[in-house]
């Protein structure tokens, strides 16, 4: 029994609604599934499987670029010139982190220490750690200007002592002993005689602490109780503040310890964070969207504040005495010593610094810090940390071995620590977070679309009827020929079957489509 072009339009109407309406559901819910599936995997949980290896053992490439400030001209500085420097670099170090001593505890938090150790690469550096470069002497620059105010005698004695071991002003040694640490009589004899003076009871080296160690202990939010507090530092070594610096402020340790940020980002948000190698939480602002890797992100950047001097931005005279903008004095969480950092280069910082030193040429391409991060997930997608060390030298009176040394901020060393999420992480990562909401968003679009083709395609086929019918009734009333109402129904029926065609064309090519994007995520997933 055929069914009636009547039925048939209530049919499509009916079932166009319904697709309407499904993909009008999924246009609200759709999301909302998105954001709780999110949730359930940023929250730190070992149940949790991918995310929680990310974060425990951090299975991505992070290294270590490090660049020296060779020093050109050591005799013309003690003479009171300028200083010249000629970059030396990188030397990049592949860096292997994990975490251990993981410990939940009730009030949803985790403490966890976190270790790091360093292996020299050398296809990726520029030479190798037996190169030499020239630097400034720490162990005597540094302690002249540590001793200073001392009595003329001690200052004296102090000279003598540096004559004694044969220890200059500046250091010509290889690349790898200054970084790792170097035999040294003096050393030996401070920790003897002076012990605590140095930061150090064996080797002196400018990374010597860093390599097998840890950042101290860390207890951060779970993110169970509350998602937006996932990763944020609950206190570092047991403590929810420092005491390097002047001011309540200052002393603050805010938000996470710099791996991950609570989800759900937005050009709003700031990336604070705490960092135990500058003895202080900073904070990043957003800079611009971008694209990772396949990955659409934020960048996030130091704002021109960060190292920004008390006079020129009040609320860092807590980091004072300061110096000019652009410098961070360290001196009190590095035993006293006489040590800034800043951006390398100086980037953003006073011109006046660029003017005290030959060699320096800053740009934010190369210089400039900065985080790529996921705004939906809280997850780094590229990192690059750029620091620079930095070690006020000039002439003390009684300490022969300063010269005529003239009062300058002299650059160092500065490194760039850098990863970026690759391989089957990536992989997983964009499946999950890109190509899924994607699909997604394009099925509740290719509901409504058959919807709406549905009821269009029964609204005309209606018509089309109603209209044939109409015709038929004339035609008899009028005594039409039986061969011209024949000619007359074939044309409605080629008419129909035409829209029929184009409905059943346009929910074929629909169809194709879902399947192409559902090929992308099974490619994805082998």
């Amino acid at each position: 029994m055929a069914v009636s072009k009547s039925t048939l339009s209530i049919v499509f109407i009916v079932l166009g609604g319904l697709a309407v309406l499904f993909g009008t559901v999924l246009v609200f819910v759709g999301p909302i599934i998105i954001d709780d599936q999110i949730v359930k995997n940023v929250e730190i949980n070992p149940n949790n499987g991918l995310s929680y290896t990310m974060w425990k053992d951090i299975p991505v490439p992070f290294f270590m670029s490090v660049y020296f400030f060779h020093i050109v001209n050591p005799k013309e500085i003690l003479k009171g010139e300028k200083p010249t420097v000629v970059q030396r670099g990188p030397y990049v170090y592949r860096e292997n982190r994990w975490k251990d001593n993981i410990t939940f505890h009730d009030n949803n938090t985790v403490s966890y220490k976190e270790y790091r150790q360093y292996f020299f690469d050398e296809s990726m550096s520029v030479g190798n750690e037996s190169d030499v470069v020239t630097i400034p002497n720490m162990l005597v620059l540094g302690a002249s200007i540590m001793m200073e105010k001392m009595p003329l005698p001690v200052r004296l004695l102090l000279s003598t002592t540096f004559k004694t071991f044969n220890e200059g002003p500046f250091l010509t040694k290889p690349v790898g002993e200054l970084m790792w640490g170097y035999d040294s009589k003096l050393v030996d004899f401070l920790n003897t005689y002076l012990p605590g003076m140095l930061p150090t009871n064996g080797k002196f080296g400018l990374f010597a602490e860093f390599n097998n160690s840890n950042t101290g202990q860390f207890t951060v939010n779970t993110g169970r109780d509350d998602i937006r507090k996932v990763h944020m530092v609950d206190s570092w070594n047991g403590l929810k503040s420092v005491n390097y610096w002047r001011s309540e402020q200052c002393n603050m340790i805010n938000g996470t310890a710099g791996q991950m940020w609570p989800p759900f980002m937005t050009t709003e948000s700031t990336m604070p964070f705490y960092s135990p190698d500058a003895c202080r939480s900073m904070e990043l602002v957003y800079q611009r969207p971008g694209v990772s890797r396949g990955i659409p992100v934020y960048r996030f950047v130091a704002p021109k504040t960060l190292f920004a001097s008390g006079a020129d931005y009040p609320p860092n005279e807590g980091f004072c005495p300061c110096r000019q903008s652009g410098l961070l004095n360290v001196s009190t969480c590095r035993h006293n010593s006489p040590v800034f950092i800043s951006h390398p280069h100086f980037f953003e910082a006073d011109p006046f610094l660029l003017g005290t030193v030959n060699g320096l040429s800053p740009n934010e391409d190369e210089h400039g810090l900065f985080i790529d991060i996921h705004p939906e997930t809280g997850v780094p997608m590229n990192v690059s940390i750029r620091l620079q060390l930095n070690l006020l030298i000039k002439s003390v009176l009684g300490i022969s071995e300063t010269g005529k040394i003239a009062e300058v901020v002299m650059p160092m060393i500065w490194f760039e620590e850098s990863g970026y999420i690759d391989g089957p992480i990536l992989n997983t990562f964009r499946t999950n977070l890109v190509v899924l909401p994607m699909v997604m968003e394009y099925m509740q679009y290719i509901f409504i679309a058959l919807g709406l083709t549905g009821i269009l395609g029964a609204v005309i086929l209606y018509v089309t009827d109603k209209k044939a019918r109409k015709k038929t009734s004339v035609s008899l009333t009028q005594g039409v020929s039986t061969n011209y109402l024949y000619m007359h129904i074939q044309k409605t029926k080629i008419t129909m079957r035409i829209t029929i065609r184009n409905v059943y064309m346009h929910v074929v090519f629909q169809i194709s489509r879902l399947f192409k994007y559902l090929l992308i995520i099974y490619s994805h997933l082998k």
